[in-house]
């Protein structure tokens, strides 16, 4: 899957495990890491649904139409398609089959 980010400070971040370890901590570094290779790998946002660690998921309320994969604690990767409007299946429901290229827009805890 393709992969683009928002800013390159987030980029860096993502692809950097000395500052990831400085801003996130050595676990949630080691899960960021995972998590971007795991989305790297897939041929289709579809795939990332069979790693029940990652639980990819949709989003809700003011977050709706982004969806984001776990990390550790109450940090996640957010992030959305990068086709917009996002494919639909005919019910409605975002086709995650379709969706081969993902925007991060922010790795936070947005529990906090």
């Amino acid at each position: 899957m393709r992969i683009v980010f928002k800013t390159t400070k987030l980029e860096k971040l993502a692809n950097s495990e000395k500052l990831a370890v400085q801003r996130l901590g050595k676990q949630c570094a080691r899960k960021l890491r995972i998590r971007f290779d795991e989305l790297d790998a897939a041929t289709s946002l579809d795939d990332m649904r069979y790693l029940p660690a990652a639980r990819c998921h949709e989003l809700k309320g003011k977050l709706k139409d982004f969806l984001a994969v776990d990390l550790h604690g109450g940090w996640r990767i957010v992030f959305e398609p990068v086709k917009q409007p996002p494919p639909l299946k005919h019910d409605g429901g975002l086709d995650w089959t379709a969706i081969d290229a993902i925007h991060v827009t922010e790795i936070t805890n947005y529990h906090d």
